[in-house]
């Protein structure tokens, strides 16, 4: 055995000391992060941390996977009420109005000290930070961010005697070509599936605005359920299935529908952008992605979960979070995320890197939930969300199962809103 010098005996204590010091003044973060829809997510999170701790070593970051967005934000405030609170969190951009409520989040403009974090907070697409932003401040920063889109199988169409490469533009387009492959598959393939469970009333707010009709005001104390327009949208979701049996009766799952989709069990689907990549990777048939279908307007809500940091952090700690945040935000890291993952690259400057715009001209379907976001709005988003959405999501379900007319629904869901939202009103 080599015995060691005294002179390198020294040095090997002064390199444990220094190890030990660095340690010691190292930051932990714990992140609390939501994995509601396909793809290998937890992996490209995990890639990301190693990479970012490897550059930041004064910084750890624990990621905790927590479900979906509603488990997530549910174990966030449980461990915040518990003392426990977690530094930062990608949760529900519409989370928004609980999570100030609770005065659990703080804004980022009270944390940017410099003109390149100013610029860095100015730098996101305008149609993903409305979610985010209340009374003129930013709570939320996009990340996790998608817009639904409609997916196409090309082979179907063609078998169908229609233009594989010609997707619905409009409701009436889609609801002829939807049964135009209902008939010609002699019933074994569905023309179009639209999920309504998970998130329902996400759907039912794409065919309202396309109608015309935005259902929430801008400060999150009014909704609009029962408008006529709104109506009119939930009386074609129905039709699809009741009157051109293009669609199942009753409930269709959100989980499941990317799997029925690559199992061709459905020719069209309405779904998450943020399934892109996994569909890419697994059918076995040519697909296209498309805009959704108009009525009066193009449209759709935008969808997906922020980054928040939480009020409870020390000055420390949430200075160390908006480091991580900035750098999970980088251009290069929205391009790799969207690659990756198929959710929207959150900033112009994403598309404009090398790789995304590689992406784009290799795979134009990459590009579809951005340019949608010319048409799109912001996601339903209020007080007492979880309340208001859950009344949407029953009348919408007790339409599609034939428990209720659309107006009977909407109607209903618009007293319970109503209800709810009375205290708030401004």
């Amino acid at each position: 055995m080599r015995l060691l010098t005294p002179f390198a005996m020294t040095a090997l204590a002064a390199g444990l000391l220094s190890a030990a010091q660095v340690n010691a003044d190292s930051i932990d973060l714990t992140m609390y992060y939501p994995v509601a829809v396909g793809g290998a997510l937890t992996e490209v999170v995990d890639d990301l941390v190693d990479e970012f701790e490897s550059e930041h070593p004064d910084i750890n970051v624990e990621a905790i996977y927590a479900g979906n967005y509603d488990d997530t934000r549910v174990r966030a405030m449980s461990a915040m009420e518990a003392g426990d609170t977690p530094q930062l969190s990608v949760m529900f951009s519409i989370d928004l109005y609980e999570l100030i409520e609770q005065d659990a989040i703080v804004a980022f403009d009270d944390l940017v000290d410099t003109d390149e974090e100013r610029k860095w907070l100015d730098s996101f697409y305008p149609a993903l930070m409305e979610n985010g932003q209340l009374d003129g401040k930013t709570y939320g920063i996009p990340f996790q961010r998608s817009t639904i889109v409609l997916y196409w199988n090309k082979d179907a169409f063609e078998a169908a005697g229609l233009d594989p490469e010609t997707p619905p533009e409009n409701w009436e387009q889609m609801a002829e070509m939807a049964a135009t492959v209902r008939e010609a598959s002699n019933g074994e393939q569905w023309g179009v599936m639209v999920p309504s469970t998970g998130y329902p009333y996400w759907m039912f707010q794409a065919f309202a605005f396309q109608n015309g009709h935005r259902l929430m005001s801008e400060d999150g104390t009014e909704v609009y359920f029962d408008d006529p327009a709104a109506v009119e949208a939930l009386e074609y979701w129905v039709s699809l299935a009741a009157e051109h049996d293009a669609m199942p009766d009753g409930t269709i799952e959100w989980g499941t529908l990317r799997q029925n989709f690559l199992e061709e069990s459905t020719a069209m689907m309405w779904h998450t952008t943020g399934n892109l990549t996994a569909v890419r990777s697994d059918a076995d048939f040519d697909f296209g992605v498309a805009m959704l279908p108009m009525k009066t307007q193009r449209g759709s809500p935008t969808g997906g979960g922020n980054f928040y940091i939480f009020e409870d952090a020390t000055e420390e700690e949430q200075r160390a979070a908006m480091t991580f945040i900035r750098w999970m935000t980088a251009p290069e890291r929205a391009a790799a995320w969207s690659i990756e993952t198929g959710y929207m690259g959150v900033s112009p400057a994403a598309y404009e890197t090398d790789a995304l715009q590689r992406y784009v001209e290799e795979f134009p379907p990459a590009a579809v939930a951005r340019d949608q976001l010319e048409h799109a709005t912001a996601e339903l988003s209020t007080y007492q969300g979880g309340r208001i959405r859950r009344a949407l999501d029953n009348a919408v379900q007790a339409a599609l199962t034939g428990q209720m007319t659309p107006q009977e629904a909407l109607s209903q869901a618009q007293q319970e809103a109503d209800s709810v939202l009375r205290r708030y009103a401004r």
